[in-house]
């Protein structure tokens, strides 16, 4: 019904694209494109006493294959955990409704890469110059194309890995609980985590090198810019799409604890499936996309600069040949933490009856750090000692990497000053909450966030400061705008330990979920449980002692969720900076300073452009939580009238599944506005004027990172208030209770759905702007200012329409009687 719906909306939107676009086919760019980003012959630099860069780079797919092979080591590990079967039937009908909604999402992809492939077939097919002609050959655009359909399948294959590894993991999770010992409780949900991290970033980094060994020089640029396009697009889609479903169903859940006075988890509650499903829905599928993807495009950018930027062809050779290398490193230090983390942290922790959780995820994130930072100088003073003459380069680079290094590892120390159970900020919350009730748990969540944009704002910049001023030695006499460079770098730094940051996210949803199976299981009232355990298990069974542990671990588990974020976004809004000037390039033919002087606020379009990018991303904010506030109100509504409290320990999976079907309906709504908005306004303010348009990405990528980090944060200061007066205060069920319940959904759509999803909408609309300023600059050009502008008010219309859609067509308009169970 809801494929249907919006097929109908794409059959009306698609072919006014296609006219449009024809009327493009005709024109010409005059400057340099995206299918003039050629790759220098690879084999002439050798590196380490002789080994050609290609050879090199071989050893670095096989590294990569190993970590592939980590993952599903990890995977199968996991999989043979003992389980009680009660336990597994739970994780097994959370896995199936999962299953049931990526492939929904699959389809749903589909139908949003038509938009994109056809940009890419007009613009490769039509416009790219080529020689003295234009438009490249149809076999060289289908694997352009067919780059994009796999980095699609890249991103969805992962989510989908990314679910099965933590639907095992959340039942081994409550099941080890019982055993009652906290070791289990922290090592089972790391482990998963690694699984994605390594299989994530290895997939990746293999595919990139594929490019980058095996498509022909002349189209490789194209390729990569294709492929990761399309890796944007599906962690775009599956980042919001999953941040809606997982809100909706959250709230739906949570609201019955103050409605009914329930417990946490209820299994008579039909909205805990739905909460389960979009645990890993939002916080598995989403993140492990957004990570693949982040990863991605942030070595495509620094890819483009190099192709763009740096004159010389050896020295381009050697620092492709340097970055991927570094990454090669990283999978390897990541792996290597891991183990050493792991020994140490078994060694400390088997057998105590109490742990922090925090502290040896905390080790592993700076231990890895360290060991990243070490490598980095190292292979560095191996691989580029003279790079372009100069032999101090390899400091120089290795430094500005650290930065990068470094905020990977002090900005989740700052994020859990705002969002630890243990933080004065988060304490003061529950405090307001004691007196001033959902009020003032809600202003003081607010504050939070608000100081929380400020300091890590402020770290941003010193990082970035120091990046900066390192490229002022020297660099300028290898490339154009060192500086940018350096804040690439910076953004490459930010995911040198890739797995592990994906690891420690990761965690969370697994934490989550095993509260959930443990309570949804409701092994306590199992006939002869105690007696069941000791003779197939052999062990004594503490249940209070095991949910206790599960909870507390929860807690860790929203800290560190917390902490990845700012990360993910920090990443997006860097690595966009590179990819923003790889288009100034291109405008502004080489960086003539007749042209440069158009980024200015005395070039009115430059300063309208950042207007218009504050707006987009306000826009986009109200929307997604539009999104979820409607699914909400729809499934609090249809579990008010359908739970039952007596007579039965579980909800039925018929009502359970229409929960699912209600958040899976408003989430692809939500998404396909958000989408199609986010496509024809990109186009539209492409078309305007290209100073304009540069000025529109800038804006987006400032505002998008102060709002995604406050609302992050804020978001988990509420979470883990509500934590500390169920684990710490034992005060579920009272008026405190209620209040920080309230502040937590208030929350929900704050952390898991705006904020989060700004990282990909940020970068999809970078990568795919190459594009689109190249059509515009050639409707310019080719046809006049005015047909130009005619087109972007075309565009523009359109965009407003799925503008309007996303608010007022998605309005709550009275209330649907629902219908029950028996009327039906």
């Amino acid at each position: 019904m809801l494929l249907t719906s919006l097929s109908a909306c794409y059959r009306r939107a698609f072919p006014v694209l296609l006219f449009l676009l024809a009327l493009a086919a005709g024109s010409a760019p005059l400057r340099a494109s995206e299918a003039e980003l050629r790759l220098p012959d690879l084999h002439q630099a050798s590196f380490l006493g002789g080994i050609e860069g290609p050879t090199l780079l071989m050893i670095g797919q096989g590294i990569s294959a190993l970590g592939f092979v980590f993952g599903i080591v990890m995977y199968m590990h996991l999989k043979n955990l003992p389980v009680h079967e009660s336990m597994l039937e739970i994780s097994e009908l959370i896995y199936e409704t999962c299953k049931t909604y990526l492939l929904t999402q699959g389809k749903f992809l589909l139908i949003l890469e038509a938009f994109i492939g056809a940009i890419i077939v007009f613009y490769f097919g039509f416009l790219a110059p080529n020689g003295t002609s234009f438009g490249l050959p149809w076999s060289e655009v289908a694997i352009i194309l067919a780059f994009s359909l796999i980095g699609i399948a890249g991103s969805f294959g992962v989510a989908w890995f990314g679910i099965r590894v933590n639907t095992f993991a959340n039942s081994r999770t409550a099941f080890a609980s019982l055993r009652g010992k906290p070791f289990p409780c922290y090592a089972i949900p790391l482990k998963a985590g690694m699984s994605i991290g390594m299989l994530l970033i290895s997939v990746e980094l293999f595919l990139m090198l594929c490019i980058l060994l095996f498509v022909p020089g002349d189209y490789a640029g194209p390729c990569f810019i294709g492929f990761a396009i399309g890796e944007s697009l599906g962690a775009a889609a599956l980042r919001v799409a999953g941040g809606i479903f997982t809100k909706i169903a959250d709230i739906g859940a949570d609201l019955m604890k103050i409605v009914f006075k329930i417990k946490e988890d209820d299994a008579r509650n039909p909205g805990v499936i739905a909460d389960c499903t979009g645990d890993n829905a939002g916080d598995s599928v989403g993140p492990s996309a957004d990570g693949f993807e982040t990863y991605g495009v942030t070595g495509v950018a620094l890819i483009s600069f190099i192709l763009l930027a740096v004159n010389n062809d050896l020295v381009k050779v050697e620092l492709l040949v340097w970055i991927f290398v570094m990454r090669v490193m990283m999978v390897i230090t990541s792996g290597a933490s891991y183990f050493l983390n792991e020994a140490v942290a078994k060694a400390r922790y088997q057998n105590v009856d109490k742990m922090n959780y925090e502290t040896p995820l905390t080790t592993l994130v700076w231990l890895t750090s360290f060991l990243s930072i070490g490598a980095t100088y190292l292979v560095s003073y191996y691989m580029i000692p003279d790079l372009g003459g100069d032999p101090t380069m390899w400091w120089k680079l290795s430094t500005v990497i650290t930065c990068g290094t470094l905020a990977g590892a002090v900005i989740p120390e700052l994020v859990k000053v705002f969002t630890s159970v243990d933080s004065a900020h988060v304490k003061e919350v529950v405090s307001s909450s004691k007196e001033g009730g959902a009020s003032l748990n809600i202003l003081s969540g607010l504050v939070a966030g608000n100081f929380s944009a400020y300091w890590l704002g402020m770290a941003i910049l010193v990082l970035m400061t120091a990046a900066y001023s390192v490229s002022t030695y020297g660099m300028d006499g290898l490339m154009k705008a060192p500086a940018v460079f350096a804040f690439g770098l910076v953004a490459f730094g930010f995911l040198g330990m890739g797995p592990v940051t994906i690891a420690v996210d990761s965690y969370g949803p697994v934490t989550d979920n095993a509260q959930s199976v443990y309570e949804l299981s409701v092994i306590e009232t199992l006939p002869n449980i105690r007696k069941d355990l000791k003779q197939n298990f052999g062990f004594d069974v503490n249940f209070d002692l095991a949910k206790h542990h599960l909870e507390e671990n929860d807690g860790a588990g929203n800290t560190f969720k917390a902490t990845a974020k700012p990360v993910l976004i920090g990443t997006a809004v860097v690595g966009a900076t590179t990819m923003i000037f790889s288009i100034i390039v291109k405008l502004t033919d080489g960086l003539k300073p007749e042209l440069i002087q158009n980024l200015s606020l005395m070039h009115p379009p430059f300063l309208l452009g950042l207007i218009a990018g504050g707006a987009m991303i306000y826009w986009f904010t109200g929307a997604s939580i539009q999104a979820v506030t409607t699914g909400a109100y729809r499934a609090v509504e249809f579990i008010k009238a359908n739970i039952r409290l007596e007579g039965v320990t579980k909800a039925s999976v018929e009502d359970s599944k229409k929960v699912v079907e209600i958040c899976t309906q408003y989430a692809q709504k939500g998404m396909f506005n958000i989408f199609l908005t986010v496509f024809f306004a990109t186009l539209g303010f492409a078309f305007i004027e290209p100073y304009f348009f540069i000025g529109y990405l800038i804006s987006i990528a400032l505002f998008g990172l102060y709002q995604a980090i406050f609302m992050a944060n804020a978001g988990g200061a509420w979470d883990n208030a509500k934590k500390i007066v169920e684990v710490e205060l034992k005060a579920k069920g009272t008026p405190l209770h209620d209040a920080t319940v309230v502040g937590d959904t208030v929350g929900d759509p704050f952390k898991d759905t705006s904020s989060v999803a700004l990282n990909p909408i940020i970068k999809f609309t970078t990568l795919f702007g190459l594009l689109a300023v190249e059509l515009g600059v050639s409707m310019t050009e080719k046809q006049g200012a005015a047909f130009s502008t005619g087109l972007a008010v075309a565009f523009l219309l359109v965009s407003m329409i799925f503008v309007w859609r996303s608010f007022y067509g998605m309005r709550i308009v009275g209330s649907k009687e629902p219908a029950k169970r028996a009327a039906a």
